[in-house]
Formats: C-alpha cells, sequence, structure tokens
C-alpha cells in the first residue's frame, strides 16, 4: 500500500497567531507532501513497499545505498509526528507523569526549556530537537536532518522542527523566536503524555 499524507490534527489557521496558515499550507501541504509522494516513488515495487515507516527507516539507517529512501521515510514520520506535538494554548508546564519524569531526570521544567532551546537553537543547518525516552529515562537529543529517535532506537516524546521551512514565513532567521514560542504556546503535552505512558509500558 502506498504510504499517504496524514491530514493536520487541526485546522489550518488553529495555530494562529504563533503558526500562521500559510506556514502550514507550505510545511504540510508542499513540504510534507513531496516527502510522502518521493517515498512512494522510491519503494514502488520494492519490498520497502510492504514495510512500515519505522521499519524503513531502521533497516535503511547507515545504508549509502538507500539514504535517499531513509531520508524521505524519516521526514515523513517526522513530520506526522511533530503535528500532534502541536496543540494551541498548550504550551507552558507539564503535568503528570511527564512533570515527575521531568522533575527526576531533567532537574524540572526551567532546566528541561533551557536545554531544549539549546537543543533546538545549536543544531546547526536543518533538524530537530527532540525529547526522547531513553534507558528509562529523559533525554534532551538533536538530530541533523532526517535522522530521528526511531534510527537510534529511542523513543521520541516531543520534538520540534528546525528546519527554516517550519518557522521562515513567520519568523524570518529568528529560530531562537520560534522555538520559544513553540515552547511557551504551542506543546500538546497531552501528546506527550501518552507516548510517555506507552514507552513506560514497553519497559514494564
Amino acid at each position: 500500500m502506498a504510504f499517504e499524507l496524514p491530514p493536520l490534527p487541526f485546522a489550518k489557521d488553529a495555530l494562529e497567531p504563533y503558526m500562521s496558515a500559510r506556514t502550514l499550507e507550505f510545511h504540510h501541504g508542499k513540504h510534507h507532501k513531496a516527502y510522502v509522494d518521493t517515498l512512494n516513488r522510491l519503494v514502488d515495487g520494492k519490498p520497502e513497499a510492504n514495510m512500515s515507516l519505522e521499519e524503513i527507516i531502521v533497516a535503511t539507517y547507515h545504508d549509502d545505498a538507500k539514504s535517499t529512501v531513509f531520508n524521505n521515510a524519516a521526514q515523513v514520520w517526522n513530520h506526522s509526528f511533530f503535528w500532534n506535538c502541536l496543540k494551541k494554548g498548550r504550551g507552558a508546564e507539564p503535568t503528570g507523569d511527564v512533570k515527575k519524569a521531568i522533575d527526576h531526570d531533567l532537574g524540572g521544567y526551567e532546566k528541561f526549556a533551557a536545554a531544549f532551546k539549546e537543543a533546538a537553537t545549536t543544531q546547526f543547518g536543518s533538524g530537530w530537537a527532540w525529547l526522547v525516552f531513553d534507558a528509562g529515562k529523559l533525554k534532551i537529543i538533536k538530530t541533523p536532518n532526517a535522522v530521528n529517535p526511531v534510527a537510534g532506537g529511542q523513543t521520541a516524546l516531543l520534538t520540534c522542527d528546525v528546519w527554516e521551512h517550519a518557522y521562515y514565513l513567520d519568523f524570518q532567521n529568528r529560530r531562537p523566536d520560534f522555538v520559544e514560542t513553540f515552547l511557551e504556546n504551542l506543546v500538546n503535552w497531552d501528546f506527550v503524555e501518552q507516548n510517555l505512558a506507552k514507552a513506560m509500558e514497553k519497559v514494564g
């Protein structure tokens, strides 16, 4: 079956004024769609066509001959995950088990926010900042280009896209402002809580 572009989990103007409908028209409707279309073309008639995105990512990571397949599969996965990380007005501080884990593993919300912002703003060129569950604890990582936690055997809990197409129409070259806006106004902590619960179930 061909991979499909998932619909946004909100209306295109639902995140304004923090993320504009115009940004989402390009980011989701053109960039994300292009990754989906390219991946389908690359895997057509090949074994990868019958694999899940996660399976393709793991199988093609570090395989130079399949780097284009990896890049497009990972970017399809990354963007699908990113959309679910967004919800207007749901930024600020988390609650529940996520808060407890951030307090225990990362020294509290303020230290988490500072470290996450640093990861996002210091990622050279295109890439992603992530909050992940790894070896039983929360960690903050940054990855270049399309690389994601799936490739590294970690569980993604939250991500911020720091490719320029994610923020340039709204923030131009002010990536730090975009990341701060993301943390303060757009993080869907309910989604993060769901991801953490599933990750903790897996480790018993």
